[in-house]
């Protein structure tokens, strides 16, 4: 099985890359990365329904179904039905195989894309599936200049697009050994977080630390109420919950809100790739600090975030926030010019009482004074940190900061904090440092079993921690191995001697060679 999944999977890619190769040339990369994920995640959602309803009509007794095929007329009476289970509906003529089989005849396939994707997200209006659904294929102008400067160079390309992700090997989305619809994602994904000069860095984790970052989260957890990201991306923290406990296993869903708009649709798209109904992801936009959407869901049993690095915020010219419930009881707002503090505090607020937070951290916020120390004080004197990780530095694509992991919990036996110095705990892939599988695993078993292990992780009392003015970085209470070549004084000095005498030596015969002559 493991040998068939790679196949699919490297075929997979293949094509994928064939395929930017043959378009991304005339369109900017991180634009042709929103068409090809609009397209694939038509090409997802017509699949979906058509498998949906072919197993309704079998189940009623008809003999081989196909959607596809089925004329429009019948397929309007199913509208209603259909929304309320799927979250959305699509005529049989406009399922994105019907469209892209006459795409080549069609001189107008600009102004059908158009209207197919106005259809699709109208069906959700007024519905429980609206706002998962609205706007979803806003950055995919089939009318924008990036694609041409003509209409005909225009619905050439996107003729080309139709084509290159009919021709994905993606199989069904359902039998398929890999999870093709979402590994897609994040094989485009992953080819663009190169093009820094967009922005686009900042949305993404690297898998592997997403990985890490989750599977502490989860620890001692085999099914949870609800998983929340504050800040989350494209949602490849919250994916990685359902990757790691299987997402049936996630009771109540996904939970999240971006403030960037493009980001907000690419993590929506990234739910339904990776089979997620839409009943089981809110994901909401907006300023999470100032706006947060998520009042009527919380508390959450895991939360998993990568917040942007001390980014500006309101704090104190906003005078409503010293009395936000999530943020007062620190007594002071994180500085204007780092909001760092006031992830975690929202983080804390919102986490549930058997629940574990795991957030990636700027190690300033763990040594720097001021309102952060205060805050610092507060989460150490309420024991709610539970562990404090270093992660070894250039992990994070466009930043060579190395960065921590920060551990809340709010029900904790012991009043001690676990530091851990993961900083050598990596191999080196090109530019960057990258976690392995190995590296992962253990620092999870570290972290699990509360190890002690010299030059590598502590646990500290709380008193200690009071001693050193409560700074939570690693390196005060992890003394790293002193890796230097160790020199005896004595016999370096004695070597010093033996060598002066023989200079000494050297040159009594110079001297008498000299003389000589």
């Amino acid at each position: 099985m493991t040998n068939k999944k790679e196949a699919e999977r490297a075929e997979l890619h293949r094509t994928i890359w064939k395929m930017a190769n043959d378009l991304r040339g005339a369109v900017d990369g991180w634009d042709f990365m929103h068409y090809v994920l609009g397209i694939l995640f038509y090409r997802y959602i017509s699949e979906n329904i058509t498998a949906y309803i072919n197993k309704g009509e079998e189940a009623a007794g008809v003999i081989n179904p196909d959607y596809a095929k089925m004329d429009d007329e019948r397929a309007e009476r199913a509208r209603e039905d259909l929304v309320n289970t799927k979250g959305f509906f699509i005529l049989p003529s406009q399922l994105f195989e019907n469209v892209q089989k006459k795409a080549n005849e069609d001189v107008n396939i600009n102004e059908t894309l158009d209207r197919v994707f106005k259809n699709i997200e109208a069906s959700a209006k007024g519905t429980e599936s609206e706002s998962n659904f609205q706007g979803l294929f806003e950055d995919i102008n089939v009318n924008s200049n990036k694609l041409g400067s003509s209409v005909n160079r225009r619905n050439e390309r996107l003729v080309k697009l139709l084509n290159s992700v009919a021709e994905m090997k993606l199989g069904s989305y359902q039998d398929n050994t890999i999870d093709a619809f979402g590994d897609a994602y994040e094989y485009l994904i992953d080819m663009y977080t190169s093009d820094i000069k967009k922005g686009s860095g900042e949305h993404f984790t690297p898998p592997e630390v997403s990985e890490l970052l989750t599977k502490i989260a989860l620890v001692g957890k085999k099914d949870v109420n609800k998983v929340y990201d504050p800040a989350c991306g494209s949602g490849s923290l919250l994916l990685q919950t359902a990757k790691l406990l299987k997402k049936e296993n996630v009771r109540q869903g996904f939970f999240g809100q971006e403030i960037n708009l493009t980001t907000y649709n690419l993590c929506r798209i990234n739910m339904f790739l990776h089979d997620i109904g839409y009943n089981k992801f809110n994901i909401a936009l907006g300023d999470t600090l100032r706006d947060p959407k998520h009042w009527d869901d919380e508390p959450f049993e895991v939360i998993v975030s990568n917040p942007p690095y001390s980014i500006k915020w309101a704090g104190a010219d906003d005078a409503l926030l010293i009395d936000d419930e999530r943020f007062s009881p620190a007594g002071v707002l994180a500085p204007k010019s780092k909001a760092d503090m006031a992830f975690i505090m929202h983080c804390l607020s919102w986490l549930a009482s058997n629940g574990t937070a795991s957030i990636v951290c700027f190690p300033g916020v763990l040594y720097r004074g001021g309102a952060e120390q205060k805050i610092r004080k507060y989460l150490i004197d309420n024991n709610f940190i539970d562990a404090i990780i270093q992660l070894p530095d250039n992990l994070f694509f466009g930043t060579s900061i190395a960065t921590c992991i920060m551990v809340l919990k709010k029900s904790k036996s012991e009043n001690t904090i676990l530091f851990i110095d993961a900083a050598n705990e990596f191999v080196k892939v090109t530019n960057n440092n990258k976690l392995t599988a190995d590296n992962i695993e253990k620092i999870l078993n570290i972290y699990k079993d509360k190890t002690e292990i010299q030059h590598m992780s502590k646990l500290v009392n709380y008193d200690d921690i009071v001693k050193e003015d409560y700074k939570l970085s690693v390196s005060t209470y992890v003394e790293r191995e002193d890796t230097r070549e160790k020199v005896d004084i004595k016999v370096l000095n004695k070597e010093i001697e033996e060598i002066i005498a023989r200079q000494a030596e050297l040159r009594k015969s110079i001297d008498e060679i000299v003389n000589n002559l």
